[in-house]
């Protein structure tokens, strides 16, 4: 039976010469790459998610200096519908050489060519796409968001 349930989510894209930034992650019992993201939680910007979640998930601090774009996808599993906000983010510094979320089993740098070579490991095809979308030069200012609190 489908969830009739929506999820905001933010997802980082950190380009280091030709690697990306990369979590192997634990979903629903499988092993999967995505990129840094997660919920964005009450009361918090989009961009106070995306540093949040890429330092729980990596250990990483970064700067997001683009925003790249909404990908939306309705998950087959369960039906819940992901609107995922992808930001393009400088890495800084690595802070944390263990990242605290538990279901985040290691960090990789992983380029283009190896993600497409294992896409079906990818944990939605969300994380090729918004690869292609940065290789192929889009971006947004981030001034195109607005925080009226």
């Amino acid at each position: 039976m489908y969830k009739s349930q929506i999820h905001l989510t933010v997802a980082a894209v950190v380009p280091r010469g030709e690697y990306f930034l990369c979590v192997e992650e634990l979903s629903d019992g499988q092993t999967v790459i995505n990129q840094p993201a997660g919920h964005v939680e009450a009361g918090e910007s989009l961009l106070e998610a995306i540093t949040r979640e890429t330092y729980e998930e990596t250990g990483w601090r970064v700067a997001p200096t683009w925003f790249l774009g909404i990908t939306i996808y309705r998950s087959p599993q369960d039906g819940i519908t992901y609107y995922r906000h992808s930001f393009i983010c400088e890495p800084i510094a690595q802070a944390l050489t263990r990242p605290p979320d538990p279901e985040i089993r290691r960090t990789v740098w992983l380029s283009f060519v190896e993600l497409q070579a294992i896409s079906t490991q990818l944990r939605s095809p969300m994380v090729l796409q918004t690869i292609v979308d940065y290789r192929a030069g889009r971006r947004f200012p981030l001034e195109i968001m607005r925080d009226c609190r």
